[in-house]
């Protein structure tokens, strides 16, 4: 137990550049910091640290160790995150990010079978309709829908792919009538989420044809689920991943409108930051959503006509 925190001492050391900051870190005394890169010293009989009043920095044999030390650290913290997530006991504290609908449908209603599966982690969930920066925001895992991410630190798993599509309801429609092509839209109310690239132009394909109209908003809005209740109410014709109104076009309550015409599809993927040990907390929530997605088919639903 000494060795190995006289290497932890030393690597702090080495990375912080300061005594007190290491000790601070590992939670020693000063004097017993001093003690514990002392003994390590005398047993290599060689200096590995030169201090002044100003600063303190490595010598050459100080630099070579540092270097083997950081790497035996890297393994032992490898040997024993494998042996955690093997013994698979996730616990702490998992702060997840999705838009408010992702949120609602597809998360919040599986976090009972979830933390009965791991009842050692809690759960933070944070509805953000825009993508946060992970790190600064301290988020786990996030769940987006894009296919790659800006940020080489990010890595990506994915969930399923979905259709974009415009539905309406049958009082809607009954009134207005339903569109047959693309330009139809001109004279209906269009429901629109901001977000989204370009918004307020939509590209129509249909085997090899390709229509590109216009689509101003009666409605514009940040949030899927305000479009949706609109579109619920008879306001007019969304436009939104299948995944958010699936269930209502099985239902009935929303009907799809120029269906033989696709929108660019979206690929939902969780996101989370690259690190070398994924925790086992992490793991645990990431191999769960893929689990619960495979089980229920969501891509053969989500990518079919009708929703169906």
């Amino acid at each position: 137990m000494d060795r190995l925190r006289e290497l932890e001492l030393f690597v702090q050391v080495a990375e912080t550049g300061s005594l007190s900051r290491a000790a601070l870190a590992l939670g020693l005394s000063n004097a017993a910091a001093s003690r514990h890169l002392a003994a390590l010293e005398a047993r290599l009989a060689a200096r590995l640290v030169e201090r002044n009043t100003r600063r303190l920095y490595l010598t050459s044999e100080g630099q070579e160790f540092f270097s083997r030390a950081r790497t035996v650290l890297a393994d032992l913290a490898d040997a024993e995150s494998t042996v955690n997530a093997t013994a698979f006991n996730p616990s702490g504290l998992l702060r997840v990010s999705a838009s408010l609908s992702f949120a609602m449908q597809h998360i919040a209603p599986r976090l009972p079978e979830y933390t009965r599966r791991y009842p050692n982690v809690r759960v933070h969930v944070e509805s953000a309709n825009r993508y946060l920066d992970l790190i600064d925001n301290n988020i786990d895992v996030a769940i987006r829908t894009r296919e790659v991410e800006p940020d080489s630190n990010i890595t990506i798993r994915r969930l399923a792919a979905t259709r974009r599509i415009l539905a309406a309801s049958p009082a809607y429609l009954s009134a207005h009538g339903v569109p047959r092509t693309p330009a139809d839209l001109a004279r209906h109310a269009l429901l629109i989420y901001v977000y989204a690239n370009n918004p307020n132009e939509l590209k129509f394909t249909r085997g090899s044809e390709v229509q590109t109209v216009p689509a101003p908003g009666l409605l514009e809005s940040n949030d899927g689920q305000i479009l949706r209740a609109a579109a619920l109410g008879g306001m007019g014709i969304l436009v939104q991943p299948s995944y958010i109104v699936y269930d209502d076009i099985v239902a009935g309550r929303l009907v799809p409108v120029l269906d033989d015409w696709d929108l660019p599809r979206l690929q939902i993927n969780i996101a989370y930051p690259s690190r070398k040990h994924l925790s086992a907390k992490v793991r645990s929530f990431i191999d769960f959503m893929v689990e619960a997605f495979e089980r229920n088919g969501y891509e053969r639903k989500w990518t079919g006509r009708q929703g169906i």
